[in-house]
């Protein structure tokens, strides 16, 4: 009989050097969070995943209740469409003690299923402008 071992979906990122590469990358802006998302080039290894509540959004009860809820949304469903080799930051808005949790798990699914935007070629010169 073979035994089947289940990796957890996503890892997580704990140190603040972690927490600050991934936040040189893009952004994700929504309205009851920000996503922070950046490739570190190895799609081997899992997704990470950070989570910040600032204290400018409550006490520590309320921050860890955002928090707490941020990370049961992902766990259930949103972990699953994070890419191989990402790490993802969500930064918490006030919304998120307050928004259903249904609406909640809809948001990190687009957030993190949205892709950035190309940047638009510049465009040459106007004629005389140079």
């Amino acid at each position: 009989m073979t035994k089947t071992v289940r990796q957890s979906a996503v890892g997580r990122l704990k140190s603040r050097p972690q927490f600050l590469f991934v936040r040189e990358g893009e952004k994700r802006r929504g309205p009851l969070f920000l996503l922070e998302v950046r490739d570190r080039q190895v799609p081997d290894e899992q997704p990470r995943v950070g989570f910040t509540v600032t204290k400018k959004h409550g006490n520590a009860v309320e921050r860890n209740r955002m928090r707490r809820r941020l990370k049961e949304a992902v766990r259930l469903s949103a972990g699953f469409a994070m890419e191989p080799g990402h790490d993802y930051v969500v930064v918490a808005r006030r919304d998120v003690l307050h928004a259903p949790f249904k609406t909640l798990v809809a948001g990190l699914k687009e957030r993190i299923a949205t892709r950035h935007k190309q940047k638009q070629q510049q465009r040459p010169a106007a004629p005389g402008k140079e």
